[in-house]
C-alpha cells in the first residue's frame, strides 16, 4: 500500500522524534506551518463562535424585551378585562333594577286600568241614576201639579160634598204615605225657611200655624221635588267630572305605555351590548314614573263623585240659593 510523500515524512519524523534522534528544519517548518493553519483555524472558529454567542445574546436581549412588553400588556389587558367584569356586573345590575321597576309600573298600571273600568262602570251607573231621577222628578212634578190643582179646588171649594171629603183624605193618607206623618211638617217648614226670599213662601211661613194639613203637605212633595231637581244636577255636574277624569287618565296611561317601551328597548339594548363584550356608557338616569300616588288621588275622586248624595240633600234645604227655585 503506497502513501503520499507527505504522510511517509510525517511519520519519518514522528519516528525520529520518537527515537530522540535530531529532527530536520523541514520537519520543523512543516509543523509550524501545520500549526499556524490550526491557529489561523482556530481564530476563524473563535471569532464565528463570538458572533454566533452575540447573535444569541441579541437574540436572547430581544426575546426578554418582548417578555417585558408581553408582561406589561398582559398586565394592561388584565385591569381591562377587570374594569370590563365591573361595568358588565354594573350593567346587570342596572338591567335588574330596571326590570323591577318595570314590573312595579304594569302592576300600576294594571292597578291604574282596573280603577279606570271600575270607573268608568261608576259613571255609567250614575248616568242610569241620573236617568231615573229625571223620570222620578218628572213624575213628582206632575203629582205636584195635579196635586197644586187638587189644593186650589179645595181652597175655593170649602163646601164640597162628601166625595170631596173622601177624596181628600185620601190624598191625605197618600202624602202622609209617602213622607211620614213626622217628617212633613219639618220638610216644609225647613223649605219655606230656606226660600224665604221669595215672596209666596214667606206669606206662607207666615200663615203657617193656620195651614191646614194637606197645604202643609203640598209644600213637603214641593220641598221633595227640589231636592231632587237638586240631586239631578249634582249627579249631572259629577257625572261629567267622571268622564273627563277617565278621558285624562287614559291619555296618561297612553304616554307612560309609551315610555315603559322606550325603556324595555334600552334594556334590551344594553343586555345585548354587555353579552357581546362592548363599552357602553351607563352615566345616562332613566325616570320610571311611580302611578301609585296617582291611582290613590284618582280612586279618591271617583268615591267622591259617585258618593251617594245624601249629605248635599240633608244641606240643600238649608243653604239653598232663594234664586234656584224661580
Amino acid at each position: 500500500m503506497d502513501f503520499p510523500q507527505e504522510t511517509d515524512d510525517y511519520i519519518k519524523e514522528s519516528i525520529d522524534n520518537a527515537l530522540g534522534l535530531p529532527v530536520s528544519a523541514d520537519a520543523l517548518q512543516l509543523k509550524l506551518r501545520a500549526s499556524e493553519e490550526d491557529r489561523l483555524r482556530l481564530r476563524h472558529q473563535y471569532l464565528s463562535l463570538h458572533s454566533k454567542v452575540k447573535e444569541k445574546e441579541n437574540i436572547i436581549d430581544s426575546a426578554r424585551a418582548e417578555a417585558s412588553m408581553n408582561a406589561v400588556a398582559l398586565k394592561k389587558f388584565v385591569e381591562e378585562n377587570q374594569k370590563l367584569a365591573k361595568e358588565c356586573s354594573n350593567l346587570l345590575a342596572q338591567c335588574n333594577k330596571w326590570e323591577r321597576e318595570c314590573s312595579l309600573y304594569d302592576h300600576d298600571r294594571e292597578a291604574l286600568m282596573d280603577f279606570a273600568n271600575e270607573a268608568d262602570e261608576r259613571a255609567k251607573e250614575a248616568e242610569i241614576r241620573v236617568h231615573e231621577l229625571e223620570e222620578h222628578n218628572k213624575k213628582l212634578s206632575e203629582d205636584l201639579h195635579l196635586y197644586k190643582c187638587q189644593s186650589e179646588t179645595l181652597l175655593v171649594d170649602d163646601c164640597a160634598d162628601d166625595d170631596a171629603s173622601t177624596e181628600q183624605s185620601l190624598l191625605d193618607s197618600l202624602l202622609e204615605t209617602m213622607f211620614g206623618k213626622d217628617e212633613i211638617a219639618s220638610t216644609a217648614h225647613e223649605f219655606l225657611e230656606a226660600y224665604s226670599g221669595i215672596e209666596v213662601c214667606q206669606k206662607i211661613l207666615k200663615m203657617w200655624y193656620i195651614l191646614r194639613p194637606s197645604t202643609q203637605k203640598v209644600v213637603a212633595l214641593v220641598a221633595e221635588a227640589k231636592n231632587l231637581e237638586k240631586d239631578k244636577d249634582h249627579l249631572t255636574i259629577n257625572l261629567h267630572r267622571a268622564e273627563e277624569e277617565v278621558k285624562l287618565l287614559f291619555q296618561e296611561n297612553n304616554i307612560l305605555d309609551e315610555e315603559n317601551k322606550r325603556l324595555m328597548r334600552q334594556c334590551y339594548r344594553e343586555q345585548a351590548a354587555a353579552s357581546s363584550g362592548g363599552k357602553h356608557s351607563s352615566s345616562g338616569s332613566v325616570k320610571v314614573y311611580d302611578l301609585r300616588p296617582c291611582v290613590l288621588s284618582f280612586a279618591l275622586e271617583i268615591e267622591l263623585i259617585v258618593s251617594p248624595v245624601t249629605q248635599e240633600r240633608g244641606e240643600g234645604g238649608k243653604g239653598s240659593d232663594p234664586n234656584e227655585f224661580n
